[in-house]
Parts: structure tokens; C-alpha cells; sequence
């Protein structure tokens, strides 16, 4: 197996050349950094990550502890941070804490067991244990998608935090149903404790105040975050003794379950009730009707809590903050509109 030196003599220059061009950690001339990547191709080098972590205290990995992989929200998330990685020469180290907070505490100890350099970790809604361990050994982290409201000395919260608008866009839709006519409209709200449900029940509510509705508690129901959760909240929806005339579900898996029961109960969609979702996926647009929707940056919340870590491995003391994504209004026809391309418009 080729070594360092190897590729210091084929290239014609010291080890310690090598090591800048492999490690960046000092710029080389074009042409001797060339020399260098040529000798490398040429001989089969590969890095020993090990013995360089043992140097550096550094092993260039991440872990990921992000629930529901499988939900393709996440998996737009997942690609998001991959790539990210990869481009900045980092490993991916990847758990499925199953939305448990003690399963979260059990996967980010084994993944900070490995040694990875830092985590993006998207919280449980009772993240307690886990910010005690982050805290405790201080591990670098960013959180994703759900944030989490625990003060820092300062006011602020305790870790960077990556994720998207989530009131904003909800008011929208609620606005958008309300410009249609509707004026019971009900929400199938996510898992109560995550950030991402209370603000897009913010969202709802503020978006009912707009539009000049009262708020009815009736016509909140929460499927927490899954569609078989989803399908029971809505069959509650559809047994009140006046239901909603229209629906706004709180991630795409929920909308599933929604769908479910509505064609149990043998409604259609719009022609019997208005849909709009939160969380747009690849599908939406083959149902029929097809789904209006609040499509989420996935990839790019990805990619953004990815630099964001590096950031503070750079600069450990730097000021904690929170960034948050724009989300898109994608108009379709479950909402009851016409195809905005029947309308001249683009979708």
C-alpha cells in the first residue's frame, strides 16, 4: 500500500507538501499541487483517517439523528447534508432516534462514543435528556427542523438551530381557504411538544384572526405526525355535527391518513371538502385532485445546518443562532381552485 513519502518522492517533494494538498491546511502552487494529486492517482494513495485523528483529535465525521427517515421530508434533509459533507470532505454517521427521547439520548451517546466531530440532531418533543448530554460533554451540535426553547445565558437558545418558516406559510393557506369561501376550517395539527406543531398551529390561528374568523378548539385535532394518527383525528373532524368544509394537514405524512379517512367517508376532494397541505413531496402532483401545498427547502436546511456545524467547529465561541428557511406556496387544485395553468399562470 502506497504511503505519504511514496507520493512526497513520485511527486518530487516533501511529506509535508503532501500533507497540505491532501489536508488543505496550507495553500500550494497550482502545478506542485497537481504534481501531487497525479502521484496519488497514480500510486492508489488513500488517506489513513485513523492515524490522522489520532494526531488531529479530529475524525472529519458527523453524526445525523434525524426520526422517520423513511418520510420524504427527511430524506430531502438527509440528501441536504450528505452532500454538504461530502463537498467538505466529512463522513456521515447516521441514527434513527424514532422520535423517543430516551431511544435520542441512547443514539447520540453511541454516535458521540465514535468520536464523530459534531451532530445535527432533530429533537424529540421532550428533548430534555438530550440537552443535558450535548451540555455535559460539550458536543458540538446543530438542531434541525424542530427547534427547541431552552435559554442560554444569554436569553437565547443553547445550540445553532436550522429550519424552516413554519407560521408564516400556514397563515396562508388558512387565508387562502378563508379568500375561498370557506369559514369552518379545521387543522390536523403534528405531535404535540415539537416546535414545528406549535408554530404552525400559531400559523392556523393567526391566519383564522386575518381572515376575520373565530377560533374554534374543535376544529384543532392533532395526528401526531403520522397518517394513522392523521386518519383518527380526522374521523373526529368529520363526526362533528357541523364538520369543516375545508382541511389543512401539518406534514405530508398526516396528509395520507387524511386522505384515508375522507375517502372512507366517501367525500372527494375539493368537491366535498378543501385540502391543503404543509410539507409538498414528490407524488402531490399525481394525485387527483392535486395537492396545493407549503413546500420546505429540505435539501438546503440540510446543507445549512451542515455549514452552520463547521462554522462553529472553526469557531467554537462564536454567538449561537437560529436560522430559518423560506418555505414555497405551491397552488395547485385540492384547494378547489382551477389549475393556476388553466388560469395562464405558471404552477
Amino acid at each position: 500500500m502506497a504511503t505519504m513519502a511514496d507520493v512526497a518522492r513520485s511527486a518530487g517533494v516533501s511529506v509535508a507538501t503532501v500533507s497540505h494538498v491532501l489536508n488543505g491546511t496550507r495553500p500550494v502552487l497550482p502545478h506542485t499541487r497537481q504534481a501531487v494529486l497525479d502521484a496519488v492517482e497514480e500510486l492508489g494513495y488513500t488517506t489513513n483517517t485513523l492515524a490522522r485523528s489520532l494526531v488531529t483529535a479530529r475524525t472529519r465525521s458527523i453524526g445525523l439523528a434525524v426520526s422517520a427517515i423513511s418520510n420524504p421530508y427527511f430524506t430531502e434533509i438527509l440528501q441536504g447534508v450528505e452532500a454538504a459533507a461530502l463537498d467538505a470532505g466529512y463522513s456521515l454517521l447516521i441514527a434513527d432516534p424514532h422520535d423517543d427521547p430516551e431511544h435520542e439520548c441512547k443514539v447520540v451517546r453511541l454516535l458521540h462514543e465514535r468520536r464523530v466531530d459534531g451532530m445535527i440532531v432533530a429533537p424529540s418533543a421532550d428533548p430534555r435528556g438530550l440537552l443535558a448530554y450535548l451540555g455535559r460533554h460539550d458536543v458540538p451540535a446543530v438542531f434541525l427542523d424542530r427547534l427547541v426553547e431552552a435559554p442560554g445565558t444569554d436569553g437565547g437558545p443553547l445550540f445553532d438551530q436550522v429550519c424552516a418558516d413554519n407560521a408564516e406559510p400556514v397563515s396562508r393557506l388558512v387565508t387562502h381557504l378563508a379568500g375561498l369561501g370557506h369559514r369552518r376550517i379545521g387543522l390536523v395539527a403534528g405531535r404535540p411538544g415539537l416546535s414545528t406543531t406549535s408554530e404552525r398551529i400559531t400559523g392556523y390561528r393567526s391566519g383564522l384572526a386575518f381572515a376575520g374568523l373565530a377560533y374554534d378548539e374543535r376544529l384543532l385535532v392533532h395526528g401526531d405526525s403520522e397518517s394513522t394518527g392523521a386518519e383518527q383525528a380526522a374521523e373526529a373532524l368529520l363526526s362533528l355535527g357541523v364538520p369543516p368544509t375545508a382541511l389543512v394537514t401539518g406534514n405530508n405524512a398526516m396528509t395520507i391518513g387524511v386522505l384515508r379517512a375522507l375517502s372512507a367517508h366517501g367525500l372527494s376532494v375539493p368537491g366535498d371538502i378543501a385540502l391543503c397541505c404543509f410539507d409538498d413531496f414528490a407524488w402531490a402532483d399525481l394525485f387527483s385532485p392535486r395537492l396545493t401545498a407549503i413546500a420546505q427547502p429540505g435539501r438546503d436546511i440540510g446543507a445549512r445546518a451542515v455549514r452552520v456545524l463547521l462554522e462553529r467547529l472553526a469557531e467554537p465561541d462564536r454567538p449561537v443562532r437560529t436560522v430559518r428557511l423560506p418555505c414555497t406556496f405551491v397552488h395547485r387544485t385540492s384547494c378547489g381552485c382551477p389549475s393556476p395553468s388553466e388560469e395562464g399562470t405558471p404552477s
